[in-house]
This record gives C-alpha cells, sequence and structure tokens, in this order.
C-alpha cells in the first residue's frame, strides 16, 4: 500500500521501520529532515514538503500534540490540501479529544476518511511491533487500515465509530499509568525511607499482588531513579493528563487524581525535570522525605529477598 508517515520521533521511526519491512510504499518526512536517512536508506521515500507525503492511499502522522497536529493537517501544505478524496489519514498521536472530533470533521467535509488509532507501549515496544492500538473510526475504514496496523502492534481493539473514543480511551489510560507510577513512588518512598531494599519490595509486589508487566517497568525505574535518557519525556506526561482533565471537564466528570497528578507533573518541571521520562513523578515523594535511597538494608529487606 503507499503510504505517507508523518514524525519520525523516538515512537514514529520504529513504526515507519516496520512499514517498509512488511513491504509498503512508505514516503517520509519530518520537521528535522536528518531524521529521514535511516529509513531512506532502507527503502523509503523522503518527502521534499510536507504535501509531497500526503499523495497515497494512506497518511499516518505520529506526531508530539495538537499543535504539531494540526500544524501539518490544516494549511495549504497540510494533509487535508494534499491527501487525495477517499483516502485515510490514520492519526496515532495522543491528542485531544476536541481536536480529533475537529479532524473527523474536517476531513469527511472534502471527502477524506479519517481513523484515530491511538497506541500503547514505550519505543521499543514500537521498534518490535509490539503496540497495542485502539482504533476508533467508520468500519469501512478500519477495515482498510487493519493490515497496516497489524504490522504496528499486537493487538487492535475497536473502540466503536466516532474516532475521538480512541483518544478518550488513550488519554484515560495514561491517567491510569501516571496513578500508577505517583502511588508506586509514595510506597517505594515509605519502605526505602524504613530501610526496606526497595529492589527486593518490588520484587515481592510484582510477583504477587501486582504481576502486570506495567508496574516492573515503571516500578524498576524508580527503584533504580532510572529517568534518562526520557523514553516518554515529563512534558509528553503532563500534557496527556491536562487532555484527560479537559476532557472530564466536558463530559462534567470530577477527577481529583488527575488533579493532583497535574500538580505532581508542575513539581517535577518546575524543579528541572523537563528532560526526564514522566516517571520520575515517582520520585517526588523520596525527595520530599528527605531520603536519598542510600540507606541500609535491614531485616525486613532481606526476609523480602528471600
Amino acid at each position: 500500500m503507499k503510504i505517507g508517515f508523518i514524525g519520525l520521533g523516538r515512537m514514529g521511526t520504529g513504526m515507519a521501520m516496520n512499514l517498509l519491512k512488511a513491504g509498503h510504499d512508505l514516503t517520509v518526512y519530518n520537521r528535522t529532515p536528518d531524521k529521514l536517512q535511516p529509513l531512506v536508506s532502507h527503502g523509503a521515500r523522503a518527502a521534499r514538503t510536507l504535501g509531497n507525503a500526503c499523495r497515497g492511499e494512506v497518511v499516518i502522522t505520529m506526531l508530539a500534540d495538537d499543535a504539531a497536529v494540526e500544524g501539518v493537517v490544516f494549511g495549504s501544505d497540510g494533509v487535508i490540501a494534499n491527501m487525495p478524496r477517499g483516502a485515510i489519514h490514520i492519526s496515532m498521536s495522543t491528542i485531544s479529544v476536541a481536536l480529533s472530533e475537529r479532524l473527523a470533521a474536517a476531513h469527511a467535509g472534502v471527502g477524506q476518511r479519517y481513523v484515530a488509532a491511538t497506541v500503547f507501549g514505550r519505543p521499543e515496544a514500537a521498534a518490535a511491533g509490539k503496540l497495542f492500538i485502539v482504533a476508533g473510526g467508520s468500519h469501512d475504514a478500519i477495515e482498510v487500515c487493519t493490515p497496516i496496523l497489524r504490522e504496528l502492534g499486537q493487538s487492535i481493539f475497536r473502540i466503536g465509530e466516532k474516532p475521538e473514543l480512541a483518544n478518550l480511551v488513550k488519554l484515560s489510560g495514561n491517567f491510569l499509568i501516571a496513578s500508577l507510577i505517583e502511588s508506586l513512588g509514595e510506597a517505594l518512598a515509605l519502605v526505602g525511607k524504613a530501610g526496606v531494599d526497595r529492589h527486593a519490595y518490588l520484587g515481592f509486589l510484582t510477583s504477587t499482588l501486582f504481576p502486570a508487566p506495567v508496574y516492573k517497568t515503571y516500578g524498576d525505574l524508580i527503584a533504580d531513579r532510572h529517568f534518562k535518557p526520557a523514553e516518554f519525556a515529563a512534558p509528553l506526561g503532563f500534557k496527556d493528563i491536562r487532555l484527560a482533565i479537559a476532557a472530564a471537564e466536558g463530559f462534567r466528570v470530577p477527577m481529583p487524581l488527575a488533579n493532583l497528578l497535574h500538580d505532581r507533573f508542575v513539581t517535577l518541571l518546575a524543579q528541572g525535570g523537563d528532560d526526564m521520562d514522566w516517571s520520575a513523578i515517582g520520585q517526588l515523594a523520596a525527595r520530599e522525605s528527605g531520603d536519598d535511597g542510600s540507606g541500609p538494608v535491614n531485616q525486613t529487606s532481606q526476609a523480602l529477598a528471600q
């Protein structure tokens, strides 16, 4: 299939490479041209302009935020102005519910189709084609997109005819992950300051009460205090919490925990955390307790490790 791919960040590069490996005719565009070369060397075409990447059957955007998506979709050199009638825009970015609704209406107005296909997974999952994908849009459009999405993810979940529902699911999921990070950080701070070995404690949790991989992934990052380089930068996590709160306001749903997370991200960023992984909010409780994480391992931690 003839596909345009716009946005070659940490997630997008691995996703685009998987499409090339699957044999698709891929044209790539990125605001920073030097990110095109690894894909071009594997057979992709480099688009000289944004519009040149929008001439195929499908255009995929994988961008940081609402402003970036608006910048490539609208305007004379944008996706809508250059994508053929009947073609499909697959937006895989984490954007607001409101913008997704606007995109659906704008594409429909010119005879194009729009699918929101949000993803769960970090860059290593994107590179391995192991993302979890939540797709929203018309049945026929998703049917066309499904072979493409299968090259990018291990599972595809159809959430409904309204594309914006996929964006809402993504925002709610990131809210839950951020809640997990904060609660793990607080628990690890508590036991760590008491002298319990953080890794032994985490091993206990993930082998008994909370065996889901997400607990180990983020628990290890917090226990190791390994927040650089960022796999998912803190400002992006903060953005997602703001978007979740905005969606909640629109639906008149109170989310007090989301507002707490909002303030935790403000604290992290105020302390210079812009270049840190979003899991760094999990270190705030320990820092605020005065514990630098270097305390001795006591008998309790030794027992947990056995």
